[in-house]
């Protein structure tokens, strides 16, 4: 008698999903491109000719008769001092591309390279800068650039959503003419809160130093910084993250909500930290579909009216 194992159902779904997201990705217009952010060298660059001195962006674009006009800024997490540039990068910009959307992954500077706050900031605000200077060659619509963050890029993308400026007309630089606030915010298991029990001290202590000044880390508790512009917010967490506990996401969306500020939290029960799409996590694996319902409630899955 021939005995056959039995399959497993979750584990086959898994294998069906990636195989998916393969082929999503060879059907894509074209190879990504990637290009610096300053071609002349970055502002406040320690050394200028080193990758780490050099922030750059990689444009993933959806095949042309798919684009929406929607585009989006990732920033991969790594505790300000390295970047998750596959699971938190590519898979997630295949993952927009498969919606229709324009996925952009920013390479940001970081405490490995000696690189401290205001830099990172400075290297977010410049990404949605340039995609949005460049919203007609990419075509897109201006008014639906977001930024999306994990972990501590999460903590990058809620600093780029809770500051920001409308460009200065005056610069040489056509790109700083132009705002830099994000139209809406994806956070990931997101480091949010500095100086309380719940904080993540790899990041703080990369991002301002062991001892800083108490309006510094004040300052960067991103939750301490909503206002009533602070752009429209998706969160996701899971109960089991003991690297950054999900309170961050929770004082996040309560001070969102305190400021009327449309926002969405799922926090699931599964799931250690830094899983990127979660494939593999029963339950945390829905949070993908999650957020493309929640972008489609907002509008930003409708092609765009040029």
């Amino acid at each position: 008698m021939i005995r056959y194992k039995s399959i497993n159902k979750r584990a086959l779904q898994s294998a069906i999903f990636g195989c998916i997201l393969l082929i999503s990705c060879a059907v894509m217009a074209g190879e990504p491109t990637k290009e610096l952010l300053w071609p002349e060298g970055a502002p406040g660059s320690i050394e200028n000719d080193s990758p780490q001195d050099s922030p750059a962006i990689t444009i993933y674009s959806p095949p042309k008769d798919t684009i929406n006009g929607t585009a989006v800024v990732i920033c991969p997490g790594g505790g300000y001092a390295n970047l998750a540039m596959e699971h938190e990068g590519r898979d997630i910009a295949t993952w927009f591309n498969g919606m229709g959307v324009t996925a952009i992954v920013l390479e940001y500077r970081m405490s490995r390279g000696g690189y401290t706050h205001p830099i990172p900031l400075q290297d977010a605000q410049r990404a949605i800068r340039t995609v949005r200077s460049r919203a007609e060659e990419l075509h897109l619509d201006p008014s639906r650039i977001g930024i999306m963050g994990f972990s501590a890029g999460g903590h990058l993308a809620s600093t780029a959503g809770t500051r920001f400026d409308q460009g200065n007309p005056d610069a040489e630089d056509p790109i700083d003419r132009v705002g830099c606030r994000p139209d809406f915010l994806i956070l990931c298991y997101p480091v949010i809160a500095f100086g309380e029990p719940y904080t993540h001290e790899g990041s703080q202590r990369n991002l301002i130093g062991p001892n800083p000044p108490q309006e510094l880390v004040t300052s960067l508790s991103n939750e301490k910084q909503v206002t009533e512009d602070t752009p429209p917010t998706f969160l996701f967490h899971t109960d089991e993250d003991t690297g950054v506990p999900p309170e961050n996401s929770v004082a996040f969306y309560l001070a969102l909500r305190k400021e009327n500020v449309p926002a969405e939290l799922h926090i699931y029960r599964k799931g250690r930290h830094g899983l990127g799409l979660a494939q593999d996590v029963p339950g945390t694996a829905d949070w993908p579909n999650a957020c493309k319902q929640w972008l489609q409630g907002q509008g930003l899955l409708s092609t765009a009216t040029p």
